[in-house]
C-alpha cells in the first residue's frame, strides 16, 4: 500500500501586501486527500516515510504556528495527519483553507501562513526539500524588503513530496 491518492490539486496564488512577500511566481499548492490514511494506526509515520521516500526532510511534528509567518530561503510541505484546523494563507488580506486529515499543503518560499483555529487532535507533518535554507519571517519591513530579493532565489524542489517526480507539483510549479 502507498498511503497515496491521486487526487486533484487546488492552486492559490496571493499578492505581495507589504508585509508579507508571498511568492510572485510560484501558487500555494492544496492537494485534498492526498494521504491515504485509513487503517493507519501511526498516520504520522506513514506521512513521514512517504515525505523522505520522495526527497523531501527535516520533518516535523505539531500544530502550525498561530502567528502570520513564513519562509523567504526554503519551500515547505505539510500533511495533515489527525485532525482539521482552519489556516489562513497569503496574510492578513489571504485566504482561508479548511486543512483535514490526509490533506497536503505545499508552502512556497514567502508565503505566509497561519493557524486560526484547530482541534484537539490536529497533527501535521513538516518537511523540507533538500535545497534551500530554513529561516522564519514575522513580516518586519526589514525581512520583507531581504525576502524580495530571496525568494526568486530558492530552488524548485526535485520531487513532489507525496507523488515524486511526476507528481501535481511537479506539473505546477514547472509549468
Amino acid at each position: 500500500m502507498t498511503g497515496t491518492k491521486a487526487t486533484e490539486p487546488r492552486t492559490l496564488m496571493f499578492a505581495d501586501d507589504g508585509v508579507i512577500p508571498n511568492n510572485p511566481t510560484l501558487p500555494l499548492v492544496l492537494t485534498p486527500g492526498a494521504l491515504d490514511l485509513a487503517g493507519s494506526a501511526e498516520p504520522e509515520q506513514r506521512i513521514e516515510a512517504i515525505f523522505r521516500r520522495n526527497g523531501w526532510g527535516n520533518t516535523w511534528r505539531n500544530g502550525i504556528f498561530n502567528y502570520v509567518h513564513y519562509h523567504s530561503m526554503i519551500h515547505e510541505a505539510m500533511g495533515v495527519a489527525r485532525g482539521r484546523a482552519k489556516v489562513r494563507c497569503g496574510g492578513a488580506s489571504g485566504s482561508e483553507i479548511d486543512l483535514n486529515a490526509g490533506d497536503v499543503m505545499v508552502v512556497p518560499a514567502g508565503v505566509g501562513h497561519q493557524c486560526l483555529w484547530a482541534d484537539p487532535s490536529f497533527m501535521v507533518i513538516g518537511a523540507y526539500p533538500p535545497t534551500g535554507e530554513y529561516n522564519l519571517c514575522r513580516g518586519s519591513r526589514a525581512e520583507h524588503a531581504e525576502a524580495l530579493t530571496t525568494i526568486s532565489h530558492v530552488p524548485l524542489p526535485g520531487t513532489d513530496p507525496v507523488f515524486g517526480a511526476d507528481g501535481p507539483l511537479m506539473r505546477v510549479w514547472r509549468g
